[in-house]
């Protein structure tokens, strides 16, 4: 029979083949797996560890296709559902909408019952009432299935949406049939809203009590897009999202309970032994704290291990730390195979075995605690460097030093200030405030330290998006790093850091460029870079609710592709879809020039781009075709138009013109190859005239457009026009990302998309 350890390793390498495949299996294929790898495991003893994962696979084939069916139909995208469901997790109000999940019940179209389960993420505009945890909805929902941005560095919303178990997203329509329900309003994530909103009472600054409701029970709804950058400049993001160490704290509260009471009441050891009592009150009180974290990932690993434990204990067995984790993997890969695609998920368990795998006990007392906890942060910096950087594409130098400092602050501080004040504010209120004021005031200096902490050299450091291979070789070379003294060579492990610390780049010759039109939505930004220099051309929207396509697509993009600097940020002109993002790209870099076409209307000082402007960079040209001197404040036909010229070819990008411009734009382009098109103004009625096609005679063209946006872009029209001419128009909408490359000495060619180039079975 093989171990634990050998069963997890087999049964997790099974269900990771499964999330490679850009398409899935057919179900009957995944059933036979099934009685073979029964069969495999009863009659080969010494193959048991494939019939792991042959299991692995067929267990994940057949979750992943029962989540992708569960799906919203793709023939019912964008009509009304009357839905009856159940609020589940933390509701979060904003000022331009509040966004929830609802657990469907019952869904209905046209009168008619339609087979929709599962969940749904919603977002209410427009003066939305109190939303509250637990409670039931009837609500008239426009839905569709979910579907992300897909771009370099970008987070992979679709991925994200299938391990969440999310079938629909949509947003509520007006209707006076929106009520809610009666119903039950208890559950769990009510208690999580009512102790933080009691934590918010009682704290006085807003900012220390989002703090306190983050660390004690993982409400996160109340921080900043800046708490969050100072969060991961320290790589403490593990504490706000509630870390299994907490966990840990509170099933050491739980066996000192335990304790208490059989010192009070010996005789109770005559019906439940001592060690039995203090394991099943570990277990009880790490299953309480679980659940008003919301059972993330972190926390079900703990709450696992600490339940094979406490079962060792009941039972009168022995149980190492090793097979305790193997057995939570095992149980977790068994409930849901889809957890591998959070990566929570790896930077749980892998960090949890590296420590276990690298640290040595040194005997008992303060000094030995203090060892084993500056050597486990070493441990885990290290060990999670890679992972870091795989999952968000950037890591923090400064991580080891400041967790040194923030996990004994948090965890045998804080969490034990806020535990013990969700406690009293069950038991008797008026003594929670003192007891959360001390817990607020100790978060406050804390967060002091580490937001002058997020400013030090090493605290933001981005890599290019990493590839397979230096990911593994990289936490191969930690392992070694970290192995036992008297292991010879340790030192050897660096060199399998080098594939990930200079990972290959492709070098431009004089005369070649590079570009990248991002998926930024409804909207517009173009990435471009020579040799020796890089160009932002619009940076896309920033919504009211904070969210910005500059910060969470346009600069991940810029490190992902290893573009350390930017020479020059224009942006078109001042719509949002265009102009909303370039703050926070200026922010980052602050040296770069900026151009844009309405400068009066951007949020930072600009410069007018005016035609005739012109420079060269690695033997590549660059110039502005529109507006001409004077007409700054013409809207959208203000717009910077810039053609670029290599020695392979032309890229013209146009904002959004109208058809009034596109012909000064087409005289002024002059002789040369017909360039590569950006479609004008996302491909509506109003631009791409035929006499503008015609004209520029664009080899291919490429639309920046949101996925069934509500402007109906590109128009039917538009696309016939380009069609007639002959032109292949490609879109952002259905490819993601659109890659293209102008070599010094030959023909411009195209990449696959995004969306096409990184296939995976569950994205749209």
């Amino acid at each position: 029979m093989p171990t634990a350890i050998a069963a997890a390793a087999s049964l997790l390498a099974g269900v990771l083949l499964v999330q490679w495949l850009p398409m899935l299996p057919p179900c009957w294929c995944s059933g036979l797996l099934f009685p073979l790898a029964l069969l495999l495991a009863w009659r080969c003893p010494r193959w048991r560890w494939l019939a792991c994962l042959l299991l692995g696979v067929g267990w994940a084939a057949w979750r992943g296709s029962v989540a992708m069916d569960a799906r919203l139909p793709r023939a019912l995208e964008g009509r009304d559902f009357a839905i009856v469901g159940t609020l589940v997790d933390l509701p979060l109000a904003r000022t331009d909408a509040s966004r929830f999940t609802l657990r469907v019940e019952r869904a209905m179209l046209d009168g008619r019952p339609v087979d929709l389960r599962g969940r749904i993420t919603v977002s209410w505009y427009d003066g939305a009432p109190s939303l509250r945890p637990c409670t039931r909805w009837h609500l008239l929902l426009r839905l569709k299935r979910p579907r992300g941005l897909l771009d370099p560095g970008s987070a992979d919303s679709e991925r994200s949406a299938l391990e969440r178990g999310i079938v629909a997203t949509g947003y509520v329509r007006d209707d006076d049939g929106n009520h809610p329900l009666a119903g039950p309003h208890w559950c769990v994530d009510g208690v999580r809203d009512a102790v933080a909103r009691g934590i918010a009472a009682r704290v006085r600054d807003p900012h220390d009590a989002a703090l306190l409701q983050a660390f004690s029970v993982g409400d996160t709804r109340g921080l900043s897009q800046r708490d969050w950058a100072v969060a991961r400049a320290n790589g403490v993001s593990h504490l706000i999202a509630i870390s299994g160490f907490h966990v840990g704290v509170a099933a050491v509260f739980g066996v000192w309970l335990a304790m208490l009471v059989h010192a009070l009441w010996p005789r109770c050891g005559l019906w439940l032994p001592r060690p039995q009592s203090q394991a099943a009150a570990a277990l009880l009180a790490a299953g309480i704290y679980s659940a008003l974290a919301g059972f993330g990932l972190p926390t079900v690993r703990t709450l696992l291990m600490i339940a094979v434990v406490a079962l060792a204990r009941c039972s009168r067995r022995g149980s190492s730390g090793e097979q305790s984790l193997a057995l939570a993997m095992i149980a977790i890969l068994l409930v849901d195979p889809l957890a591998v695609l959070a990566a929570g998920f790896w930077l749980s368990f892998v960090g949890v075995a590296f420590l276990m795998l690298c640290l040595q006990a040194r005997g008992r007392g303060l000094r030995a605690f203090v060892h084993e906890l500056s050597a486990g942060q070493l441990v885990m910096t290290v060990a999670l460097l890679p992972l870091t950087l795989w999952f968000f594409g950037q890591a923090s130098l400064v991580g080891a030093l400041s967790n040194l400092i923030a996990v004994p602050l948090v965890s045998f501080v804080i969490v034990p200030c806020a535990l013990l004040g969700m406690l009293l504010l069950g038991l008797c209120p008026p003594l929670a405030t003192p007891v959360l004021w001390l817990a607020a005031r100790l978060v406050h200096a804390q967060w002091w330290l580490l937001q002058h902490m997020a400013g030090w050299p090493g605290a933001h450091w981005y890599l290019p998006a990493l590839q397979l291979h230096a990911l593994l070789l990289a936490l191969l070379g930690a392992l070694w790093l970290f192995l036992p003294r008297g292991v010879p060579l340790r030192w050897l492990g660096l060199l399998l850091f080098l594939p990930l610390l200079w990972p290959p780049r492709p070098v431009l010759r004089d005369g070649a460029f590079q570009a990248w039109v991002l998926d930024v939505g409804q909207g517009l930004s173009v990435l471009l870079r020579t040799r020796d220099h890089a160009l932002v051309y619009d940076a896309g929207a920033r919504y009211p609710s904070g969210f910005d396509l500059g910060d969470a697509v346009v600069l991940p993009a810029i490190h992902a592709l290893g573009i350390g600097h930017l020479d020059l940020l224009m942006i078109s002109h001042g719509d949002n879809d265009h102009a909303g993002g370039a703050v926070a790209v200026a922010s980052a870099f602050p040296q770069a020039s900026r151009y844009a076409g309405e400068p009066a209307r951007m949020k930072l000082p600009m410069r007018q781009c005016v035609a005739g402007q012109a420079w060269q960079w690695n033997g590549v040209h660059f110039r502005v075709l529109n507006p001409a001197p004077g007409r700054g404040d013409s809207g959208n036909d203000s717009s910077c138009v810039l053609l670029v010229e290599g020695h392979g070819g032309r890229l013209l990008l146009t904002g959004d013109i109208s058809s009034r411009a596109e012909p000064a734009v087409a005289d002024a382009l002059g002789r040369g190859p017909a360039p590569v098109l950006l479609v004008p103004h996302h491909g509506s009625s109003s631009s791409s005239g035929a006499a503008f096609i015609a004209a520029v005679k664009p080899p291919l063209a490429l639309v920046s457009a949101g996925w069934r946006n509500r402007f109906g872009h590109p128009r039917a029209d538009v696309l016939a026009r380009y069609a007639e001419a002959g032109v292949p128009v490609f879109n952002t909408a259905v490819e993601g990302a659109i890659a293209l490359d102008f070599p010094a000495d030959t023909r411009p060619w195209r990449e696959p998309g995004w969306r096409r180039r990184q296939a995976r079975y569950w994205r749209e």
